[in-house]
């Protein structure tokens, strides 16, 4: 099981997400039980993590960018990042060595299917309250399932089933519906949001899961640190 520490970047710091409420995030350190900085480098000297997923929120909500602290990360660790990709130009801007994060809230079906001829990337099936999230009709005119179902066609390195309304939550696992989601794709599936302790990771690694993203059950210590290192 693939336990992917998750780095939120707003105005150069890490902050603790909560349920998709960007405009309530609060800088990690002063929530978190593992980290005394919420610089992003410095974290990564405290916790050193196999793997990384980065959300970069300022480009998410069109308030500048995190790129060069992005670019440092990725030097020191394997990383993916969600950097708001809606146009294939953005696409350029991470180097090779950074898995670009094509979410659903901000990129096409059509930018989808032509960056994955071009080059490695994940897709983010980004949903609130079980409904995908998307600007493009015809990705919202999905259910998550059928989703998946559809990228089935394409050559990814792994879809995220992120579930907004869960992260920063620690409010269990929806069993059914992850059983049908990993029935339902023939990609590496990796979960974003909800996770509470390690039974559940317990849980997903049975389900078929090939990974979690973990942020909060880490910093309130019911997943240990070892787990992402």
């Amino acid at each position: 099981m693939r336990c992917i520490f998750v780095l939120d970047i707003l105005n150069g710091a890490v902050v603790h997400a909560v349920r998709g409420e960007r405009s309530r995030y609060e800088p990690i350190a002063g929530f978190s039980q593992i980290v005394s900085t919420s610089e992003p480098l410095g974290i990564l000297q405290e916790i050193r993590p196999r793997e990384v997923y980065v959300a970069d929120l300022n480009l998410l909500t069109g308030r500048g960018d995190n790129l060069a602290v992005i670019k440092k990360i990725s030097d020191r660790t394997k990383t993916m990042a969600d950097t708001g990709i809606s146009r294939a130009s953005d696409l350029d801007r991470l180097p090779e060595s950074i898995s670009p994060v094509l979410g659903t809230e901000t990129s096409s079906l059509q930018l989808i299917e032509g960056a994955a001829r071009e080059r490695r990337i994940v897709v983010s099936i980004d949903m609130m309250k079980r409904k995908v999230l998307a600007r493009d009709p015809e990705l919202a005119g999905h259910t998550p399932l059928q989703l998946l179902q559809r990228l089935n066609g394409l050559k990814l390195e792994s879809v995220i089933l992120l579930e907004l309304d869960k992260v920063g939550t620690s409010a269990g696992l929806d069993k059914k519906f992850l059983e049908n989601a990993a029935a339902a794709s023939k990609h590496p599936l990796i979960l974003g949001g909800g996770v509470e302790g390690e039974e559940d990771l317990r849980t997903l690694e049975k389900m078929g899961f090939s990974g979690v993203l973990l942020a909060t059950a880490l910093h309130n210590g019911r997943i240990p640190v070892e787990r992402v290192q």
